[in-house]
């Protein structure tokens, strides 16, 4: 058997090695691969980043355990960049599975960064017929949500004194794997005219290219990609840093396997036509 016609036959564990290496090694290591940061990213981060100390935005959670991976460092980011900012987000959810979950999130980049319940963020909850229920919140927050996640009255928490409805807001950013997305551009962006951006998975984030250049959506943070770049934005590699490295990885591993595989076969079928 031929050098060629061995490495076409290489066993299948092998190969699984070293995937598995090339996950656990750059891990360990802690290799962080150089982030472009595209506009649409830049865009998301320029608007918050602009806003003054104090302003509110909302942010809309909508995911649950399967999107969790793409969706939760690009939550964490956009967390940690308005916490050291000063900016008050208001947290909804219209998607019941994610809810304990978008709960601790929030409180986990809370404690880190110092932030304070009722007064620098609050979570609204969970309320079904998300049309309804956006469409009211442009009237007033407390038609759907007179109180919070935890049964407090809004007007018993410092944040929400003096804010009614979005006009009281400079943005609603919202991070969702459902078709929420198309239910706050229909019924919220465009009855109420506010400013709005969306942190999506990859496979969705091309769907939204086209409102993004008529302007009805002013940033994308598309899939683990986006939060990757978004922590570049704000200097805080993180999961998705982390993540967009070790796949790099994985996928120049996976490509030389194609190639070695390739050539291999080409290899050894060219020596068996000579033979003949």
């Amino acid at each position: 058997m031929t050098f060629f016609e061995k490495i076409t036959l290489i066993d299948r564990r092998i190969v699984f090695i070293v995937i598995a290496l090339a996950v656990i090694i750059p891990l360990l290591l802690r290799v962080d691969l150089p982030i472009k940061v595209t506009p649409e990213v830049k865009k998301v981060y320029d608007i918050i980043d602009e806003l003054p100390p104090g302003s509110v935005i909302v942010m809309p959670c909508e995911y649950a355990p399967d999107t969790m991976a793409e969706l939760e460092p690009m939550l964490f980011a956009v967390l940690r960049h308005c916490f050291r900012k000063d900016i008050k987000v208001i947290g909804c959810l219209f998607f019941p599975t994610g809810v304990k979950l978008i709960e601790q999130e929030f409180k986990q980049i809370a404690e880190e960064q110092g932030a304070v319940y009722g007064e620098d963020y609050v979570l609204l909850g969970y309320r079904p017929y998300p049309a309804v229920v956006i469409m009211s919140m442009g009237q007033d927050f407390r038609q759907s949500f007179p109180e919070d996640y935890y049964g407090t009255s809004l007007d018993a928490l410092p944040m929400m004194k003096g804010v009614k409805n979005y006009d009281d807001t400079e943005l609603v950013l919202t991070i969702n794997a459902t078709s929420g997305v198309d239910f706050w551009l229909i019924y919220g962006r465009e009855r109420y005219g506010f400013r709005y951006a969306l942190g999506v998975t990859a496979v969705m984030a091309a769907d939204y290219y086209s409102y993004l250049n008529s302007g009805q959506v002013e940033g994308i943070i598309g899939g683990l990609k986006g939060a990757a770049e978004y922590e570049s934005l704000i200097d805080y590699g993180d999961l998705a840093t982390m993540g967009m490295s070790i796949q790099s990885f994985v996928h120049i591993v996976i490509v030389l396997f194609i190639i070695i595989g390739n050539v291999g076969y080409f290899a050894s079928r060219g020596k068996q036509r000579g033979r003949r």
